[in-house]
């Protein structure tokens, strides 16, 4: 008789940064290599520097592997998905890293700012939730990183928002809603008299912590035996392409909350649904 062939599949877990080829990203992936047992993807958009990052790594004798993977591709996130469901059966820790952040000195327009800041920060961000969160394994984490700048933007905002940003049972559509209006408002040059914040960048994490904040009741309700968590977290201010070199924390003192998250003990009951600095629950 032969054999019955149980494909290559692997039954390695398997942990997955997005943005990873620099900053916060990068220093995540280095610290994963160091304490997670198993696989560790570093992907970004670009090859050559996603490819350059990842030999940078092995110098300092680190085995991460490389995956390509754009956030504002859909054909790369799917493309993607198949891959880690194909090899691993899943994903076991899913960072959501990648963001972008305009400088404050940048003249672009704010309905601009707004416009590109939440495409990347909070829709594609959005859509690989969408598209990675129902092949997360039972006891998976899930980290978005998200800033205590948007707490800031948040507390800036008129109280209407703020009662919707915080309600315990604020659905996506109206979370989506409320972007779309952020935005539509921005372009427009109206969005403060209509309680929003000057700040693109903050509205887009309060987004973001938002969304996670969802997501974690949704896989509770869904999925309530898998034991996955789902937390938002503040890396802090650090010195990275996009916070200046005046920054207080080095990335690898960043990187020390999201993964502090992504390797809570497999059991854990908390944090979920939490948005977290210096490894402790703030309020929201």
């Amino acid at each position: 008789m032969t054999p019955v062939h149980k494909g290559t599949m692997s039954v390695r877990k398997v942990a997955l940064v997005t943005g990873a080829n620099k900053g916060i990203g990068l220093a995540v992936v280095r610290a994963l290599c160091k304490q997670y047992d198993g696989d560790v993807y570093l992907t970004a958009r670009d090859v050559g520097r996603g490819t350059e990052a990842v030999e940078g790594l092995k110098a300092e004798g680190l085995a991460p592997l490389f995956r390509q993977l754009d956030l504002m591709d859909p054909c790369s996130v799917s493309a993607a998905r198949d891959f880690f469901k194909a090899e691993y059966g899943g994903v076991d820790v899913l960072i959501n890293n990648a963001g972008i952040a305009f400088k404050m000195a940048d003249k672009t327009p704010f309905g601009i700012q707004a416009e590109v800041t939440l495409r990347t920060n909070f829709f594609a961000t959005r859509d690989m939730c969408d598209v990675f969160l129902p092949i997360i394994k039972p006891g998976g984490r899930v980290v978005n990183v998200s800033s205590i700048m948007g707490s800031i933007a948040l507390s800036r905002c008129s109280q209407d928002l703020q009662a919707r940003f915080r309600s315990d049972n604020i659905t996506e559509e109206e979370l989506v809603g409320l972007m779309e209006g952020f935005v539509k408002n921005a372009q427009e040059g109206i969005h403060t008299q209509k309680g929003w914040p000057e700040t693109a960048y903050g509205i887009s994490k309060t987004g973001l912590t938002t969304l996670t904040r969802i997501q974690a009741r949704r896989l509770t309700q869904e999925r309530p035996g898998d034991g996955i968590l789902c937390n938002a977290c503040c890396p802090g201010w650090v010195r990275t392409d996009m916070a200046g070199p005046n920054a207080t924390k080095s990335p690898d003192e960043g990187a020390i909350t999201p993964v502090y998250l992504a390797l809570l003990p497999a059991g854990s009951k908390e944090p979920h649904g939490q948005f977290v600095s210096e490894k402790t629950v703030q309020a929201w």
